[in-house]
Parts: structure tokens; sequence; C-alpha cells
């Protein structure tokens, strides 16, 4: 069978080897153990900072589309001559295909949505790995690649994975997850006593969007409230340097480290010590760290976006804060001073996440192909 990715995700190459994001090359191991895999993707000259690894298996073809953004009325106007060669690159390589599988939302994800149109009777798949709640505020792009995925008049013979479950979905849409760890990782951890210490681990980008420094004013106020709490950042950049400011001017540099980057051992080990895993979110997909720290009896405490509540199972096995600090604190206080309920809420989040295996994963992929 012959799979083609249609994706904003860049392919880079160096020395003739062609290397991807790192996180979503690991996804696409398990497509290709089913499928000949081609690309139709931008290529970028360098990384620009993106964490990448080589692509371990054959790239069947590689349909090269021209890669395009909307910051200056020139780079609008290149974009717009661009998008008219990218369509035609799309048409091509969606005719050579056996199964087309799309990745949005995205220019390249809008513009596949388009395209495919013209192919209703070939298998496709579409990954939504934004937040496909009909009710949150997005772009104007990204609505129109829903509302073309959901209707089955102009989007035939589609599975459309999404995170979480909707109201009022079309048979297109079909509830879907991301898996890290697989069976043979499980294990039995133990956590430190929280009348000693509570540790809290944050992992993912330093940026606005995901609101690192809430997290470290929550951490904050729990130690304003007489709490001796402990908070590991994972993670870089560009609000790294605004947080190391503000852990020096407050005079958290005992409880709150900065980690950087790190390898997915050293994250599994901070997992496994933690008690919570915080994420404060503006906006998610599938919130990697979240499912992660579950899986290791961290009790989440995150923003109620995208499917998160349905991953929390609207708070019976995690908090779901509200950005107030004074309401968020009590929460968590609550908790920490009920020893059961803490242990229950752990290992219900455990149970539901340790469900989501690699293995499980890759049965779920193996039926769509």
């Amino acid at each position: 069978m012959k799979l083609l990715i249609v994706s904003n995700a860049p392919l880079i190459y160096k020395d003739e080897k062609a290397f991807a994001y790192s996180p979503y090359i690991k996804e696409l191991n398990v497509w290709q153990k089913y499928a000949d895999v081609s690309f139709c993707c931008p290529v970028w000259e360098t990384d620009r900072g993106l964490l990448i690894a080589e692509i371990p298996f054959k790239v069947h073809n590689h349909y090269k589309l021209l890669d395009t953004n909307l910051n200056s009325l020139k780079q609008i106007l290149k974009s717009f001559v661009f998008n008219f060669y990218n369509l035609f690159v799309l048409f091509k390589a969606m005719k050579n295909a056996d199964h087309i599988h799309l990745r949005c939302p995205g220019n390249i994800g809008l513009l596949g949505c388009l395209v495919q149109i013209f192919f209703p009777h070939k298998k496709k798949t579409t990954k939504y790995a934004g937040n496909w709640d009909p009710n949150s505020k997005q772009p104007r792009s990204y609505r129109l690649q829903k509302w073309i995925l959901n209707n089955t008049f102009l989007t035939r013979n589609m599975q459309v994975l999404v995170y979480g479950s909707w109201e009022n979905q079309s048979k297109n849409i079909k509830s879907f997850f991301t898996a890290t760890y697989s069976e043979t990782e499980k294990e039995i951890v133990t956590k430190s006593d929280l009348s000693i210490t509570i540790e809290f681990v944050f992992v993912g980008s330093l940026v606005i969007g995901k609101n690192p420094l809430y997290a470290i004013k929550l951490i904050q106020r729990l130690i304003e409230n007489g709490r001796n709490v402990i908070l590991n950042l994972y993670g870089d950049g560009v609000e790294k340097n605004n947080l190391e400011l503000y852990i020096k001017e407050n005079k958290l540099e005992n409880h709150v480290f900065l980690q950087g980057n790190q390898n997915q051992e050293v994250i599994k080990k901070a997992y496994q010590k933690s008690h919570f895993v915080i994420l404060p979110s503006k906006s998610e997909g599938w919130p990697k760290a979240i499912a992660e720290g579950m899986f290791w009896e961290c009790v989440p405490v995150a923003t109620k976006v995208s499917c998160v509540p349905f991953m929390l199972d609207f708070g019976n096995r995690g908090i779901l804060i509200e950005m107030n600090l004074e309401n968020d604190s009590i929460q968590i206080e609550k908790m920490v001073d009920e020893e059961t309920a803490f242990a229950i809420k752990s290992k219900l989040a455990s149970k539901w996440s340790q469900t989501y295996t690699t293995e499980f994963f890759e049965d779920e992929i193996k039926k769509l192909l």
C-alpha cells in the first residue's frame, strides 16, 4: 500500500539523509510497518531549533511543497503564488497514493482538505492534532478545516482522528489518542510522603501558551501558605529568561528549577518521583505531558481545554484549575491534606493512562489501514 502523508511538518536533509521532528517520527514508525510511506510537505535547509531525528525507514517519495508564512505583506503575496504550486503538487501526490493521511490543522492541512475532495473513492485518514472542541475560539482557517472534515458530502471515505468525545459530530469523526509508553514499561512506583515535600513537574515548551509562569506562581502561593513544595520545569523556549528573572526576584531558587530539554528517560524518572504533573495551558490537542504523568501515578493539574476534562474524568482523576491562584491553591491543598483522596486519584489516573500503550496504539493504526 502506498501511504501519502500530507503535513506542515518539514523534512530536513543532511548528508542525503532525511530528518524530521523527533516525536513525529516515533508515531510514523508505526504507520510505516503497514505501508510504503511518501511525504508531501515542505523542506527546511536547517532544523531552526527543532528537536529532530533521522527517519529510520525508507521514504519512497517526497513531493516537495513550498514553505509559506503570513508574517508580512510580502510573505502574504508570495504565499498566494506558492499555494497555487502547492495545490498542483498535492493533486499529483494524492493521485499516486492508495491511502491519503492528512495532518491538521495548518496551512498545508487546509490545502490538503481542499484537494482530497477530488478523491472521494480513495481511503483517507486525518489526524487533527489541535483542539476539536466546537465551542473553542480558533483561527478562521482552523474552523474551515474542521468544517470540511466534518462534512460527509465534501469529505468521503475518511476517518478523522480527534482528541476527546464531542456531541453532534459526523460519522467521519473518531475519538483517538497518542501513546508514549509500552506494556513492558509498566512498573510500581513509590512516591515520597506528601507531608515532607510536595513535588510538581511541568513538561513542555517555555512559551506563553503553555503558561509556565502561572505554574511557578501557583507554587509560590503554596509556599506562602507554608507548604514545602518543589517544581521542576523540563523544556526550553522564549520565556526562559523571564522565568529565570521571576524566580530570582521572588527568591524561589530553592523551590523552582529550570531543567531544560532532557531525554525521555530523565523525564520518565521525573514523573515517577513527582506527586503532581501541572500544565496550565491555554490550548492543547492531546497534552502528552499530562497523559505521561498520569501513567506514573502523578495527579494531573490542568486547565479545562480541549480533551483535558475527558482525560481527567471531569475532576475525578485530577484537578481542573480555573487560572485563579486562590481557588487553585485551595484545591491542591485540600488534596494534599487528604492523602487518601490523593492516593485514589493517583491510582485512577494511572489506571486510565496505562490503557493507552504503544501496543494498543499500533493495533488501532493497523485497523485504520
